[in-house]
């Protein structure tokens, strides 16, 4: 293969070029030398050069770590910032470059660079990206299954789909296809929550986030939502309070028209009776405590005169006021 000329080769990789790079297009030793005696180049990390002598950009950051610990590939939130685009979930481009290497390549990691060596490294990688980058499916799975917060993992699945560079069937492939994966069984669950527009987890996560920990009053679940044109289930129903739960586990694939048949069920509801209140992720996996002294302070208004029990010291909910001090709603 003939080799690249240079200037096109700088223009390929943001000003960034490695020096056997340099050696494969014909120059010399000496003619690498000049240039950085003349500042026409700088050395960046040894045998890296960048074709300017100011602050490299986020991008020429990337080539640099690729070149340098080459057999490389972005991988992990790089890797998807770089398919993605900047903003993506408020990536902080001035943080370490996270990068891929194969198992067995003995490299150690330059400041500012952080390495992972997955398995299957050299089929995980689109080889004709500039700069090369895991997969974004492999890389957006490799990113979830590492959050400890569930709240989290959700908001990353989600946020990726939303690209529409992805979608849930494609990501539960690569699990599938993984041997060994942290979260597995969380993952499958949420993916396919979001594949399907159910909200399974949801509805499992707030009894065992929200009203378990908090001695909320035990409700009706599923009951049959019966209005005129419109015939559905509730997913939490205290009757006797009249008092309505919807957990919509609805993320990216939620549209105007969906949401705007919602909010005409949720009117229709309170019309006939019960109040609505419809909860999402961030309120049942994110903010429980929260979620359950808002509702706690809801149902005391309905009349419930039930004890709440506070999971913890800090927990908002110990901090509840009586019974008899709340007014009965009429």
């Amino acid at each position: 293969m003939d080799p690249i000329p240079i200037p096109a080769r700088l223009a390929r990789q943001s000003g960034v070029i490695a020096r056997a790079q340099v050696l494969h297009a014909g120059d010399t030793p000496a003619d690498i030398a000049r240039r950085l005696r003349r500042r026409e180049w700088v050395r960046v990390l040894p045998g890296i050069y960048l074709d300017h002598t100011g602050e490299p950009t986020w991008l020429q950051r990337c080539w640099v770590g690729v070149l340098y610990h080459w057999p490389a590939a972005l991988a992990g939130l790089t890797a998807i910032r770089a398919v993605v685009g900047p903003g993506w979930r408020r990536h902080d481009d001035a943080g370490p470059i996270e990068l891929a290497v194969p198992q067995r390549r003995h490299v150690v990691a330059r400041p500012g660079y952080v390495l992972t060596r997955p398995t299957g490294f050299f089929d995980r990688v689109h080889w004709g990206a500039d700069p090369p980058h895991v997969r974004l499916d492999h890389a957006g799975v490799d990113v979830a299954s590492r959050e400890r917060d569930p709240f989290a993992l959700v908001a990353v699945l989600a946020d990726l789909c939303q690209t529409r560079r992805t979608a849930p069937p494609r990501l539960l492939e690569v699990i599938a296809a993984r041997g060994k994966i942290r979260q597995r069984s969380l993952l499958n669950e949420v993916l396919t929550d979001l594949g399907r527009g159910t909200c399974s987890v949801l509805e499992r996560e707030f009894l065992h986030r929200v009203e378990l920990p908090h001695g909320l009053p035990a409700p009706t679940r599923q009951s049959p939502r019966r209005t005129p044109g419109l015939t559905a289930l509730h997913d939490v129903e205290y009757a006797d309070l009249g008092l309505v739960v919807e957990l919509d586990g609805r993320l990216f694939h939620d549209t105007a028209g969906q949401r705007d048949r919602d909010l005409d069920g949720d009117l229709l509801v309170a019309t006939l009776g019960p109040a609505t209140v419809r909860l999402g992720w961030g309120q049942v996996l994110d903010r429980p405590c929260l979620t359950a002294a808002g509702l706690i302070a809801v149902l005391r208004r309905r009349g419930w005169v039930g004890e709440p029990a506070p999971c913890s010291r800090e927990c908002p909910v110990g901090g509840i006021a009586a019974p008899a001090l709340l007014p009965r709603a009429s």
